[in-house]
Formats: structure tokens, C-alpha cells, sequence
């Protein structure tokens, strides 16, 4: 791993480096670190914090024991929904926040840094909400459950890339109060509308 692509914002090369030689066990198949800031704080800090962000997760990275140990907490960037930044006299504060609303943060981060790690982040958490944003979408039409019969004979699975999702029809012989069970569970997972809903509701209770 080249160490000077590391070094572009004036960041301790000696914490960059054994920060790399520690992390470099950590990463996964296919996986490699694309920045490093390095926090600057006023006195004298001989281990100082790290932030890495790979292509797959954010890593905090805070030395123990003068140096010799050092605890990472890492961020899958999937689970990740915000990254921010405050700036200050003496440097900046970089902010994470995952989906189920966990904070973590780093101060006196140099401002330079600190604004790559906003850009670098931001650029991914755009590519991420989309990979929510459709699984989210899968587990809705599996909950309202890829298995409503049409025509009693095969189930509408809708694909999840697919634009217009059919809507399901449900079977005329079917008990009416568990064909309206099943609507209600249609209407709350956004399947069919509320109107969609009315209508089909007033048409079952007027056969009952």
C-alpha cells in the first residue's frame, strides 16, 4: 500500500503508517482503505486518532496504552445514514450517524481532512440510500407477501427494479373478511391505494 497517497492534507506520516500496518488485517476481500485524517489537537499527541474510510466502511480508530493496542469501531456503509461536519477554530468535528440512530465522532480533525472525509462520504451515502431504498422496497412486497393468488393460479412476485408493480387481484370464492384482511395488509404496505381500497371494500361488503 502506498503511503504518500495518504499523505496529501499534511497528515502525520508516522500515524498514517502504523495506523496501515495495524488495518491492513482488518480489510475483507476486495477491500481497501481510499483516506485517512489524522486528528491534530494542540498539545502534544504522540498516538494520535484516526478515521479510515474504505470502500466498504467507516473505521474509528483510537490508540490505547500509549500507542501499543488500538480500538477500532467500524460502520458498514450500508448502515451508515449521515455524515457531517462542524468546524471550529482549532479544527474540525466529523460526525457519523448509522440508521439505527448510533452516533460516533472525532474532533480536532484538520479542516482539510475533515472536508474530504464530508465529500468521500457524501459521494457513498448517495449510492447507499439507492441499495436501501430497494431492499426496503423487497421487504414491503414480501411482507404483503409475494402471495396473493391471481386467477387461483400463480403469485405475483414483482421484480424490484420493476416501475409499476401490478396490482394484485384477489379470489371472488375467498371468505370477504379475509379478502379485506388481506387488502388492509395491501393498502398499509403501499400496494394498492386507499382508494383502491374503498372501492374494492364497498364492492365486497354489497355481496355479503
Amino acid at each position: 500500500m502506498n503511503l504518500k497517497q495518504f499523505l496529501n492534507e499534511e497528515q502525520d506520516p508516522k500515524a498514517v503508517e502504523k495506523l496501515l500496518e495495524r488495518i491492513n488485517s482488518l480489510l475483507t476481500s476486495q477491500e481497501y482503505v481510499e483516506y485517512i485524517a489524522v486528528q491534530k489537537k494542540p498539545a502534544l499527541n504522540l498516538s494520535p486518532d484516526c478515521i479510515a474510510l474504505t470502500n466498504r466502511r467507516i473505521i474509528f480508530c483510537r490508540p490505547k496504552n500509549f500507542g501499543f493496542s488500538m480500538d477500532f469501531q467500524d460502520y458498514s456503509w450500508v448502515d451508515v445514514a449521515d455524515c457531517h461536519i462542524k468546524e471550529g477554530i482549532l479544527g474540525s468535528t466529523f460526525i457519523m450517524r448509522t440508521v439505527s440512530n448510533f452516533s460516533n465522532m472525532m474532533d480536532y480533525l484538520p479542516k482539510s481532512q475533515a472536508r474530504k472525509l464530508y465529500q468521500f462520504a457524501q459521494e457513498i451515502e448517495e449510492q447507499m440510500r439507492g441499495v436501501r431504498r430497494e431492499k426496503d422496497l423487497e421487504v414491503r412486497r414480501a411482507s404483503a407477501g409475494g402471495g396473493v393468488t391471481v386467477n387461483n393460479t400463480t403469485p405475483i412476485i414483482a421484480h424490484p427494479l420493476q416501475t409499476q408493480q401490478a396490482k394484485p387481484q384477489l379470489i371472488e370464492s375467498e371468505d370477504p373478511f379475509a379478502v379485506l384482511q388481506k387488502l388492509k395488509s395491501l393498502v398499509e404496505s403501499g400496494i394498492i391505494s386507499p382508494e383502491e381500497f374503498e372501492n374494492k371494500k364497498n364492492e365486497i361488503l354489497s355481496r355479503v
